[in-house]
């Protein structure tokens, strides 16, 4: 066999056969299938249980890193979420539709609903432009799930005395009481993970899970080769590699790397006490915060902006977006931490931190899911692109991406999911993408001078 490595712009695929056709394979469901899953993050894990409880008896599922992956942003102590509503069947809109199907299983699964805590939440803003933006996509003034709130009193009321001492500067927003809160994302990734296992997924991590390259015979992908020179072989290779994805795969675009930026603060057990059960507080421009986690007694907090990059050039003179892990953040992301605390929390404001990280999502540029059979490599599934937005969908996703495999996804969800690199032709790599805070725009790791100092 003549073994050809091709190494195209920043993806790797290793050639196995020189001849190139095309043959897609049959959808009709085969339990004894070979099932290869690349990513054992949110969406990797979500698959490998939803293909588990469809039956499917040979799914591998490869990652480098023990779970939960230090790099997975699902490796988490909470997620905000929010309730579609299951009588608003007149809304069937994408959002509400996946917010839907994802309730569904928050509130029913009992693999996830333990991780859910329906604790309401304060959304809110502080311009012009950000009331237009909170005005325009969470129509509180509309919904009468919301009590509207614009007064540093009526904010600081929202949760026990001594909590919300700020002043809380031209604040305004809508409070949701119930239909809305957080979820504990690493027990809920773990669950996912542990059910999958259970139900007889094969779990391979560290440098024999760790895959350098997408292995292609006959114009298809037949599986991938790991760190440690063992190629795996299956009839469908699912791609759920998040952030790194287009290192495997040229994308056409289609994926941004983007990170966001959180810190921790070590709280008291008064303090976590007095901090339970709260509602999620979310200024849309300047950060949010929910009550301290139960394994560490930390509060942890996140500043919003429209995200960070890390561009540079390769050998060939291509712009280059890698993400990288770093359990540290810039000191201009602390500043931004820093300051959302002292208009919300100023007891707080200058406590020290007791951990810090980036966090990497991958931005289409719709910011809908890409998840469809790839156009030639018929046997590759994509599992990628979750925008921000991913994690709520940990209950439900791994569905989708088995219908896309099965050749039986919703039409609705076909459509906004497909493979679509038209969208990403010419594309704006600093589009905000309706994202605020900060200096509101998508900022540059290679800009950033200073980092935090965490011991």
């Amino acid at each position: 066999m003549n073994n050809t490595e091709s190494s195209q712009g920043n993806f790797q695929i290793t050639i196995t056969s020189p001849e190139v056709f095309n043959m897609a394979p049959t959808t009709a469901p085969d339990p004894n299938a070979s099932i290869l899953i690349i990513g054992a993050g949110t969406w990797g894990c979500s698959t490998a249980l939803h293909l588990a409880r469809r039956g499917y008896k040979n799914v591998i599922i490869l990652d480098p890193y023990e779970l939960p992956s230090p790099i997975s942003a699902g490796n988490d102590v909470n997620k905000i979420i929010e309730e579609g509503s299951s009588t608003s069947e007149s809304d069937d809109s994408l959002s509400e539709t996946l917010r839907r199907l994802a309730t569904n299983g928050w509130l029913h699964d009992p693999v996830f609903a333990p991780h859910y805590h329906n604790t309401g939440y304060a959304i809110c803003a502080h311009t012009p432009e950000g009331l237009e933006q909170l005005t325009k996509h969470e129509k509180i003034h509309d919904n009468p799930d919301f009590e509207i709130i614009d007064t540093p009193e009526q904010f600081r009321a929202l949760m026990p005395k001594g909590v919300l001492t700020g002043d809380f500067p031209n604040w305004k927003g809508g409070f949701k009481k119930t239909g809305a809160g957080w979820v504990f994302a690493r027990g809920a990734l773990m669950s996912a993970y542990h059910e999958a296992k259970r139900l007889g997924v094969k779990f391979i991590t560290g440098p024999q899970g760790d895959v350098k390259t997408l292995l292609v015979e006959n114009g298809d992908v037949i599986g991938a080769e790991t760190a440690d020179g063992t190629r795996h072989r299956a009839s469908t290779t699912i791609l759920a590699a998040g952030a790194q994805a287009p290192s495997l795969l040229d994308v056409k675009d289609q994926l941004r790397p983007t990170a966001w930026t959180l810190a921790h603060i070590k709280m008291s057990k008064e303090e976590c006490a007095l901090y339970k059960d709260l509602p999620v507080l979310f200024n849309l421009e300047s950060g949010f915060f929910m009550e301290p986690d139960a394994e560490n007694g930390e509060l942890k907090i996140c500043d919003e902006h429209p995200g960070y990059c890390n561009w540079s050039t390769n050998t060939s003179g291509q712009k280059i977006n890698i993400p990288f892990a770093k359990h540290q953040i810039p000191k201009e992301a602390e500043s931004r931490v820093r300051e959302f605390l002292s208009h919300t929390m100023p007891q707080l404001a200058e406590r020290p931190f007791s951990f810090a990280r980036i966090c990497w999502c991958a931005d289409t540029p719709d910011r809908n899911f890409l998840i469809d059979r790839h156009p030639e490599f018929r046997s590759l599934v994509l599992a990628i692109g979750g925008s921000g937005h991913g994690f709520m969908h940990i209950t439900s996703v791994g569905g989708f991406i088995a219908d896309a495999m099965e050749g039986c996804l919703d039409e609705k969800l076909k459509e906004a999911f497909r493979w679509r690199p038209e969208t990403a032709v010419g594309r704006d790599w600093g589009d905000v993408q309706d994202r605020m805070g900060g200096p509101n725009k998508v900022m540059d790791f290679a800009d950033v001078m200073e980092w935090t100092d965490i011991k």
